[in-house]
C-alpha cells in the first residue's frame, strides 16, 4: 500500500487525488486549484473527473461568478469511505500499537520511521520500526512477538516490516561513533510506544 496516497490503495486513477484533495478540506476549490493540489493529471483531466464525480453527487458544484468551485458532499454515503481511506496510514499507527501494547515481553521503546513516518513513501516502501530493549539475550518470546508484528504489517497494508531491534548497548555504541542514522530516528519518529526517543537517549548517556 501507497501510505503516502492510501486513497491510491481502491482509487489508483486520478479519482483518488482529486477526492484526497477535496477530502482534505472543507472550502470550496475551483478545478485549477484542485489540479494544482492534486499534483497529478492534467488540468483537463481534473475537469473531467470532477465533472464525473458531480454525476454521481459525491462532489457538488457551485456557480460563483465565471468560475465553478467544488466541494466533496459530506452527506454522500460514500464520503465516509473516502474520508477513512486518507486515514489508513494513522489506521495502521492504531493497529501497531494495540498490537505492541500486547506483547508479553515489553520493549523501552517502540518509534515508526522512515517513508512511513515522512508520508514520503511508495508501494514498495518497508515500513520503518525501531525498537530498542534492555536485554543482553533477549527470551524466545521477543523474536517471536516481532515475526507476528512483521506478519500482521503485511497483512494489514501489502508493505513489508523493516526492523531495526536494538538492546540499549546497541544504542550507545551508535551515540559513541555519531552514526547518522540517529539524526533520522529523531527526525522522523512518531513513537508508538514507552517515552520519546530524545528522553532516552538523555536518560542512557547519563548513566
Amino acid at each position: 500500500m501507497d501510505l503516502s496516497q492510501p486513497i491510491s490503495t481502491v482509487a489508483p486513477s486520478l479519482d483518488g487525488p482529486v477526492l484526497a484533495v477535496l477530502a482534505g478540506t472543507e472550502n470550496p476549490l475551483t478545478g485549477r486549484k484542485v489540479h494544482q493540489l492534486a499534483g497529478a493529471g492534467s488540468e483537463s483531466g481534473v475537469r473531467k473527473v470532477l465533472t464525473r464525480l458531480v454525476g454521481t453527487g459525491l462532489v457538488s458544484a457551485t456557480e460563483v461568478g465565471a468560475s465553478i468551485q467544488y466541494s466533496l458532499n459530506r452527506e454522500h454515503l460514500a464520503a465516509g469511505p473516502v474520508i477513512e481511506l486518507l486515514d489508513l496510514r494513522q489506521g495502521l499507527i492504531r493497529r501497531m500499537q494495540a498490537a505492541i501494547e500486547e506483547w508479553p515481553v515489553r520493549p523501552l521503546h517502540v518509534s515508526l520511521f522512515g517513508p512511513t513516518a515522512r508520508r514520503d513513501g511508495d508501494l514498495a516502501s518497508d515500513v520503518d520500526l525501531l525498537v530498542i530493549h534492555d536485554f543482553t539475550d533477549p527470551p524466545p518470546d521477543w523474536h517471536d512477538q516481532l515475526s507476528s508484528l512483521g506478519k500482521q504489517v503485511r497483512a494489514w497494508t501489502g508493505n513489508h516490516l523493516q526492523l531495526s531491534d536494538l538492546s540499549v548497548t546497541d544504542l550507545r555504541e551508535h551515540l559513541e561513533i555519531g552514526d547518522p542514522i540517529i539524526s533520522s530516528w529523531l527526525r522522523d519518529g512518531l513513537t508508538l510506544f514507552g517515552p520519546d526517543l530524545r528522553v532516552l537517549l538523555k536518560t542512557i548517556t547519563a548513566h
